[in-house]
């Protein structure tokens, strides 16, 4: 764990909203006159399916209602990864529930990456990816989308789509994901968390999307994954996440999977690109140095892992130039500390 712990990291999907933790819940409750005990926050992170995630989510997110609110958790976050020795983060934003309530996105952004400039002299880079409920429909997600292509400046870096994946097709918003590569925002898109293979494939063939969030569900499809492998399009594989919701269980059509059943083996050996994160790590208890620590659970081996790693940096949406300097300090260190 500790060698673990030593190397720098990427994490590619990562939710601000979802690193708040219990503590942190009760202190903005606090600021906003609501009374929460310690007990009854930690309470609410427990789950056994999808929906009690997105409303555990709902809740939780409820108390973010001002800019210094969004300061406070990326702050927050920022000590949490560079504990973690991570250097390099997208962070995805929910603007599309910004906008659903009402708030100031725009300000509330601002204070976001305001915070994360002050971490940066300390050997963090965070960039932002802009978060549209595919539920909301393609008229929000537009929304969304031209607000990210506006503040492309501040270090946001891509327009992305979560929520319930079944709620509408991916050909809904054919016209946003269009917009959004005509401003030279990278795409992304969560699917085949719950849905099926074609969940996959839609998210590709309608929407362009260069990197799938989960993706599990090609674990059915060798013809899905011989698509993402051969357009070199990498999944973000939050295995842990995958059990607390349920997704791997209702994939495998049981009851409960464990780590052990986690397709990640799989899709390495497929030659998928894949990379490894937390996506809400508050909410499902877990860190990047514990979803790296699951190698041997999840069937392989330490060069496997660090290969994953690399990946990590490989697919992430930066210039060419700056990933291979990542790269070569991830390299060295990897080699310095015996790991490959």
């Amino acid at each position: 764990m500790a060698r673990i712990a030593a190397i720098p990291k990427a994490e590619l999907h990562l939710h601000l909203e979802g690193s708040i933790e219990p503590a942190t819940l009760v202190e903005l409750a606090a600021r906003h006159s609501v009374a929460l005990s310690p007990e009854a926050a930690a309470a609410r992170y427990v789950y056994e399916d999808f929906a009690g995630f997105l409303e555990a989510f709902k809740w939780v997110t409820s108390f973010l209602r001002t800019p210094e609110d969004y300061a406070l958790i990326t702050e927050r976050l920022a000590h949490q990864l560079l504990a973690q020795n991570v250097v390099y983060a997208e962070v995805t934003i929910s603007i599309g529930v910004m906008l659903r309530r009402k708030q100031d996105a725009l300000a509330n952004f601002l204070a976001i990456a305001e915070a994360g400039r002050r971490v940066q002299e300390k050997g963090l880079q965070l960039r932002w990816i802009f978060d549209a409920a595919r539920q909301f429909g393609p008229a929000a997600a537009m929304a969304v989308a031209r607000m990210a292509a506006g503040l492309k400046s501040e270090g946001v870096v891509a327009f992305g789509m979560g929520g319930d994946e079944l709620a509408l097709p991916a050909a809904d918003f054919r016209g946003v994901y269009d917009y959004a590569a005509s401003q030279g925002l990278h795409r992304v898109v969560h699917a085949g968390e719950i849905g099926g293979p074609k969940s996959v494939r839609d998210a590709v063939e309608w929407l362009g999307a260069e990197r799938i969030g989960h993706g599990i569900a090609v674990m059915h499809d060798p013809a899905a994954m011989d698509l993402l492998a051969d357009r070199r399009i990498p999944l973000e594989l939050c295995p842990t996440s995958n059990i607390c919701t349920g997704a791997l269980a209702r994939q495998l059509g049981r009851a409960k999977a464990r780590i052990e059943d986690h397709p990640m083996r799989d899709f390495f050996a497929h030659g998928l690109g894949v990379t490894l994160s937390t996506d809400d790590p508050a909410m499902f208890h877990t860190t990047l140095v514990g979803e790296y620590s699951l190698g041997p659970r999840l069937g392989l081996n330490p060069a496997q892992m660090m290969r994953i790693a690399e990946m990590s940096f490989e697919f992430a949406f930066l210039p060419v130039g700056e990933k291979r300097s990542l790269l070569d300090t991830f390299r060295g260190r990897i080699n310095s500390l015996g790991l490959v």
